[in-house]
């Protein structure tokens, strides 16, 4: 019987990946259950399958790998919960770097609160080069999670969800309630659509579980300096708004959905007019402020671009 497992879903992760399973080695205090680590290769092309044959031979914990060749992360995940031994999950991105009490703090709150679905950690970026001055404003996109010192539930009115970075999962709350095909997938090569765990939460939170949030699970979130380049973030930026028609839609009831269109349409005007009387010629120099009308544009025309790709058909939509 294992207790727990942590899960690493990677797509050409040969190069990150030996920082979190080193990191997983120094974990503490899981003396009184059994663990394990679950690497779902997402069809990756590089080294990553030998990289983790290598860990397997020389590991003091165990270490399964499996081979996902659906892209995207979301399907990574899904196949993580179908192979996972425990009732338990704990997902970690391969550029996650796990606090040596991560597992046994994610354990711990799990015992606690029989009535968590799942649980996030506190991220903290670690960034290879400094980032803009004004790039606060988009910390919160690039899974980075800081919600204080104390452990807070995330309430469904609020319409906050975590990332899944980070995040502890009971299987059960999964199997139960989210469904097999989603809209969202996540990111593959072309499409930058993204905001697939956000859409798996909102099924599990709205069934009944509760979402926590627990600074005593401590993550590094490492950000390479290519991802705060303009040839990365616009096209991020406008995978986020262009899936921000599913994410809005998630606690809004189907007949509600027309009504609820039109005023995030106004919305998004509005957003769009101030920011550009706000920034004016900036948003061609200025970064933070291109990422930003990238995203509220994006966001506009997020229902008829995922209509016109087929996302909202009927056999996918719930």
């Amino acid at each position: 019987m294992v207790d727990f497992t942590v899960a690493i879903p990677t797509y050409n992760g040969a190069q990150r990946l030996p920082d979190v399973l080193e990191a997983l080695k120094l974990q503490t205090g899981t003396e009184s259950f059994i663990w394990e680590v679950l690497v779902v290769d997402n069809n990756s092309q590089d080294t990553t399958a030998e990289v983790v044959k290598a860990y397997q031979q020389n590991s003091l914990y165990l270490i399964r790998y499996c081979l996902e060749t659906t892209q995207g992360a979301g399907f990574a995940r899904k196949r993580a919960i179908h192979e996972a031994k425990s009732k338990l999950i704990g997902f970690l991105d391969d550029d996650n770097i796990p606090a040596e009490s991560w597992i046994a703090a994610a354990y711990a709150f799990v015992q606690e609160y029989p009535n968590v679905g799942a649980v996030a950690s506190r991220i903290q970026g670690e960034f290879e080069s400094e980032p803009p001055e004004n790039f606060s404003r988009l910390l919160s996109f690039l899974a980075l999670t800081e919600r204080g010192s104390e452990p807070l539930i995330y309430e469904p009115a609020k319409k906050v969800l975590p990332p899944s970075a980070g995040l502890v999962i009971r299987k059960q709350a999964w199997l139960e309630n989210v469904p097999d095909r989603l809209i969202l997938n996540g990111r593959v090569d072309g499409n930058m659509l993204t905001a697939e765990d956000l859409e798996m939460l909102s099924y599990i939170q709205r069934s009944g579980w509760e979402i926590w949030y627990n600074p005593a699970m401590q993550v590094r979130h490492k950000i390479p300096k290519q991802r705060l380049e303009r040839e990365y973030l616009i096209p991020f930026f406008r995978g986020i708004g262009l899936s921000r028609y599913v994410t809005r839609m998630l606690s809004v009831k189907r007949w509600q959905r027309s009504p609820a269109l039109v005023v995030y349409t106004l919305n998004d005007i509005r957003k769009i007019a101030l920011h550009l009387l706000k920034y004016r010629t900036q948003v061609k120099t200025d970064l933070v402020a291109a990422c930003e009308l990238e995203l509220f544009t994006s966001s506009l025309i997020s229902p008829f671009y995922l209509w016109r790709k087929g996302y909202l058909s009927s056999q996918k939509e719930t």
